[in-house]
C-alpha cells in the first residue's frame, strides 16, 4: 500500500473522530468544514513523523485537538487552502431527531468551556480513560481528574433550572 493510500485509509477510518472534534471547537458549518480540512492537512504534514508507537486514533486525537486549538488562536487571516480528495470529506454524523436537540445543547455547553477543558470533555465522551486523556493532552492523570470534576459540576449547574422568585 502506498503512503497516500495508507493515509486515505487512516482518515476514512477516523473521519467520525475528526468530525466530532470540529463540532466541539466550531459552531458554524463553514468553520467546521475549514477545521476538518485543516486537521486532515496537518495530519498529512505530520504523517511521516507518526511512529506507530501509539494507536492511530490516539495520534489523530492529538493532531486534531492541537490543530483545533491553534486554528482558534490564529488571527482572522484566511488559512491556506489546500485541495484534497473529496472522498476524505464525505462524512456526516447520523442523528435521530429526538436526540439531536440534546446533543446540540451538550455541544453548545462544551463550546463554552476553555480550549483544554473542551478537549478533555470530548475525549471523555469518546470513552477515553483518564490515563489516555492525560497522554493525549500532555497533562497529568490527577489534573485530568480534577478538571473532569470541575467540568461535570459546571455542566450540571448549566443544566439545572434557575430558581425563580415568587411574589405573594
Amino acid at each position: 500500500m502506498s503512503k497516500e493510500e495508507e493515509f486515505i485509509h487512516l482518515i476514512q477510518e477516523n473521519q467520525g473522530l475528526i468530525y466530532k472534534i470540529t463540532l466541539i471547537y466550531s459552531k458554524e458549518k463553514d468553520e467546521q468544514d475549514d477545521l476538518y480540512q485543516e486537521i486532515v492537512y496537518q495530519t498529512w504534514k505530520s504523517f511521516d513523523q507518526f511512529k506507530k508507537a501509539s494507536k492511530p486514533s490516539t495520534w489523530i486525537y492529538r493532531v486534531g485537538m492541537n490543530t483545533a486549538i491553534t486554528h482558534l488562536n490564529k488571527s482572522k487571516k484566511k488559512p491556506l487552502m489546500v485541495s484534497m480528495d473529496q472522498t476524505l470529506f464525505n462524512y456526516s454524523e447520523p442523528l435521530d431527531s429526538e436526540k439531536d436537540e440534546k446533543i446540540q445543547w451538550l455541544y453548545a455547553q462544551i463550546r463554552k468551556l476553555n480550549l483544554l477543558d473542551r478537549g478533555i470533555m470530548f475525549l471523555f465522551l469518546e470513552g477515553k480513560n483518564y490515563e489516555e486523556i492525560a497522554q493525549i493532552t500532555g497533562i497529568t492523570t490527577s489534573n485530568v481528574g480534577t478538571r473532569m470534576s470541575r467540568i461535570k459540576q459546571k455542566l450540571k449547574s448549566e443544566a439545572s433550572p434557575k430558581p425563580t422568585k415568587v411574589w405573594n
